[in-house]
Order: structure tokens, then sequence, then C-alpha cells
């Protein structure tokens, strides 16, 4: 089975495997290799194609895309055009990562711009939702931990995704990972750029205030995400989980099933409407999903050492005393498994008969009897 890649083709579907199609006689090969099966998506700018590439013995699937704009305006097509290439580029510097396809090829042919991708066997989270109902809170943490690392990755990059949606993060059948696709709204945040003013992308649903603005940044993305979340919690649009009114979110109200407080503190910080408010990077929301435990400082606590002989071991109880009524620091660098007696109140006799039980526990313990 091949496809035809001649927009104008009256007949695209070719049920051979021939190098040039039965009805209007273009290449059926991109570079001599890529082989389009069937189209899978096609939007105002072009059009996307399962393919394989027949250089490689196991005939790997992949991914076409075509530059094929259906849009109107000299200006319109060349900012589509300059936001192909675009694509191109940042899949060629953030494809090495496992959970970003990685960009096969870019090329022209037939005066027709063509870009080859990894392909993601799986299905996005729209499908999912579409599939299984709802997410629940388990399902949400793991969204976020699997996918925050690689906004942290495109960051450190300096790339803003610009368009995270359901429809751009697939889960991969075999591995479950979620990977982070569509990369052609990608931006490079220069210092220039983020003080600039550009044309507003993005699904309007996801998109930050400051984004439909022209000014995305990093936090931009980090909302996006944020949105995706509570589409998945209460399968709604965006749109209606925002009273316009109050100037404040309502998601809570449509969850299926509540989520704890954490986790509700934490998205609506990711949907903070004021930039300067919001999570600004990837790794400040890892922090707060995952925070550390407190650092056990630990006690310096007098011990003795299992290698004394008994006049030693007298000279350390001694010692021992000695801080204990006094609070003085130990001479030496005393240790061993066995616990010292509480410091407590007590008179210099009942002290002394402590240490010796001490004394005759410990040797009892080192030098047992035949």
């Amino acid at each position: 089975m091949s496809y035809c890649l001649n927009p104008r083709c009256p007949k695209p579907e070719n049920t051979n495997n021939e190098k040039f199609c039965q009805s209007c006689g273009s290449k059926l090969l991109l570079k001599e290799r890529y082989r389009a099966i069937k189209p899978i998506g096609q939007g105002g700018f072009g059009r996307t194609f399962l393919a394989v590439d027949e250089d490689k013995p196991s005939k790997p699937r992949c991914v076409i895309k075509q530059f094929y704009p259906q849009v109107q305006g000299t200006r319109t097509v060349q900012k589509a055009e300059e936001l192909f290439i675009q694509e191109a580029t940042r899949l060629d510097e953030l494809g090495k990562h496992p959970q970003i396809p990685e960009l096969l090829a870019y090329f022209t042919q037939d005066d027709r711009q063509y870009l080859v991708q990894e392909f993601i066997d799986g299905q996005n989270l729209e499908q999912e939702l579409a599939k299984n109902g709802a997410f629940g809170e388990v399902q949400i943490w793991q969204l976020l931990n699997n996918l925050l690392p690689v906004l942290q990755f495109c960051y450190k990059k300096q790339v803003i995704h610009r368009d995270i949606k359901p429809e751009n993060i697939i889960r991969r059948s075999l591995l479950g990972d979620l990977v982070l696709v569509d990369f052609g709204a990608a931006k490079i945040a220069t210092h220039t750029a983020l003080n600039s003013i550009g044309t507003t992308i993005g699904s309007p649903e996801y998109v930050a205030p400051e984004q439909t603005r022209g000014k995305a940044v990093f936090a931009s993305d980090i909302y996006s995400l944020g949105a995706t979340c509570i589409r998945l919690l209460t399968e709604r649009s965006p749109f209606d989980l925002y009273d316009i009114h109050n100037n404040t979110w309502i998601w809570p109200q449509y969850v299926k099933t509540p989520v704890s407080k954490k986790l509700n503190d934490i998205l609506n910080k990711m949907l903070e409407n004021t930039v300067l408010q919001r999570y600004q990077i990837a790794d400040e929301v890892l922090q707060d999903l995952n925070p550390k435990p407190p650092a056990i400082s630990p006690t310096l606590t007098p011990t003795l050492s299992s290698t004394k002989t008994p006049d030693s071991l007298d000279q350390e109880l001694e010692e021992m005393k000695t801080i204990f009524l006094q609070g003085s620091q130990p001479k030496s660098n005393i240790n061993t498994q066995i616990p010292p007696p509480k410091p407590k109140p007590a008179s210099d006799s009942t002290l002394d008969e402590e240490l010796e039980e001490l004394k005759a526990q410990y040797l009892g313990t080192n030098h047992p009897q035949n």
C-alpha cells in the first residue's frame, strides 16, 4: 500500500509498492526511502502521513509532515512556512530526549517541504479521556511527574513549546511514558524574543493570558499544562471552568472525584493569571509535588569503644560521668554500639551505680565466659 503525496492527485491510494503513482505518475518515495501509507492528520498549514522507512531492513514506521498551507494571504503563508521550518529546527535540537520525537529528515521535493520524524505508537491524552473517562488524582500526579522533566529539558534548551494540550501528549503503548509532540509552535526564548510581541499561537482553551498578547514565557507552558490537567480531571473545556464574573477558577466543582488540597493548591498556582504569582519553571512545580524530608542533624552522643581494655574503659567512664554532670565535651572520639545511660538529674552515687552497670554489661558482651 502506498499513498500519493501529490495534493492534486485524483486517486492517491495505490495498492502496490511501486515507485510511481498509478494515477498521476508522481514519485511515491521521498528521498528514495520514505513511503507514505495513509493520511493521519490535516490542518491549515499541512498534512501528516503514517509512513515507513524502506531504507532500513526492519522498515520502521515514521511520520511525514508535508507543508501544504490552505490559508489565504501571502503574509499568513510566510508565517506558516516559518513555523514549519521552526519545527524542524526545534526537533533537531530537542529530539534526542526519549520523550520528544526525533527528527529523521527535513528536505524539499517537487517544490514542497517535508519533515520526517519518529512515529510514537500510542494514544494522545484526549483520545484516552474519550475512551476511559475522567482522570483521577493519582493519574494527574503521574502525568505531572512524567512530563515536567521534559519541560525542564526544553527550558534548558531555551525552548517554549507554546501549544501544550491533551492532543499533543501521547502515551506510548508499550512503555506507558508520555511524549510531548508538535513543536510547530515552539519558540526559542531569547531575551529579545521574550520582550517582543509576536503572533498569538496555541489552542485558545489552554493558552496563558500573556501568550494571547503574543508574549509567551516559560511560565506560559506551566499554565497550559495546568489547563490540560483540569481538562482531564473534569472532562470539560477549560473555558467552562473559569468564572469570569468573579475572576476565579471553579474547576474543583466539576471534578469526578475530589482531589487533595495539595494537588488543588498546586494546580491553582500553575493556573495563576498573573505571571509572577505562577510557577516560573518546571523545577518549582516538582519541588512542591515531591518535597524533600527535612534533614535530621546527627546528635553527638558519647559512646564506648568496642576495643578498649578494662583500664581504659574506667577512664572513659569517668569522662562520661564528667560529661553528664558538667555538660562538657568528650576528650576523645568514643564510639560503640552500646548506648550510654541517658543524662538525668542524679546524685554522684546513683550515676556511679549506673556506670558500673554499663561497664558490667559491656564487659559481659565483649568478654564472654568459656
